[in-house]
């Protein structure tokens, strides 16, 4: 973590990443700034109620510093991923702190707790968090027994390519709560893009987690790569294991409010009562 020094609690707070401003909202935050959400924009739909009316500050990879400093903040919060280069000039706006990514929403909480005397409340979203990460380890356990646990492929469609995704935001969610990835997905980079549907292969697993835009074209290439022979030699597609996701919950967020919004999906998805 990266910070300036906070001589008190801060009251006026400016978050410049999407995890950032959700975690807000789970600790009962109203930021006096955020950056714009990267669809359904100007805010994601499910924190509209809480940061609609909130004042923009720009783009999360090019934040407007005129306006930041135009709201008098008393902290900043931004990632190293993001804003490294921009810091020096953050923290002479206000103290600023840093987490090292975007998409590691325990850090962000523990990190927002500490810097806005927050700690107590903090540890209380997180250990509701556990609470129902071990909630779902325990069912789903139950209900596949021996075939638990299960390898699982994130895949993601764009208009002239496909994606799958190693690591990051949902991995990390699925990886604790304790599914299996592809021997070949275990790498520790974002992902690959597959642009031949002969490397159809590449993502196979016993079941996938498809998330995509609205968009017409993306949604036509991948019914494009759906109607493929290898597509339906592909262990999820033969078990009928094939899930259509959130992309905002699952990759565009990054936060703990949206990690529990994926968990809902997931108790659907596998048929678990919570």
């Amino acid at each position: 973590m990266s910070e300036t020094k906070i001589k008190e609690i801060p009251q006026r707070i400016v978050t410049l990443y999407q995890g950032a401003n959700d975690a807000a909202v789970k600790l009962g935050i109203t930021p006096v700034g955020i950056v714009e959400s990267w669809v359904e924009k100007p805010v994601y739909k499910y924190l509209r109620d809480d940061l609609g009316n909130v004042k923009q500050v720009g783009l999360e990879t090019q934040p407007n510093l005129e306006e930041i400093n135009k709201l008098n903040p008393d902290l900043i919060i931004a990632s190293k991923m993001r804003h490294e280069d921009i810091y020096n000039l953050l923290s002479q706006i206000a103290p600023t702190v840093m987490e090292e990514n975007v998409f590691r929403y325990r850090k962000t909480v523990e990190l927002m707790g500490k810097a806005l005397n927050k700690e107590e409340k903090a540890n209380k979203v997180l250990n509701n968090w556990d609470r129902r990460i071990a909630d779902f380890k325990e069912k789903i356990k139950n209900k596949k027994g021996a075939k638990w646990p299960i390898e699982v492929s994130v895949l993601n469609f764009r208009t002239d390519h496909a994606r799958i995704y190693y690591s990051g935001y949902a991995g990390r969610i699925l990886n604790e709560l304790g599914f299996e990835r592809p021997e070949g997905h275990k790498k520790n980079i974002w992902g690959v893009k597959l642009t031949s549907k002969e490397s159809i292969p590449e993502m196979n697993a016993d079941a996938f987690f498809i998330f995509m835009s609205d968009n017409k074209s993306v949604k036509n290439n991948y019914q494009e790569w759906a109607k493929h022979p290898l597509w339906k030699n592909l262990d999820a597609v033969k078990n009928k294991q094939v899930f259509k996701v959130d992309q905002v919950a699952w990759n565009m967020a990054g936060g703990i409010k949206s990690a529990h919004i994926m968990l809902d999906q997931l108790y659907k998805h596998f048929e678990l009562k919570e």
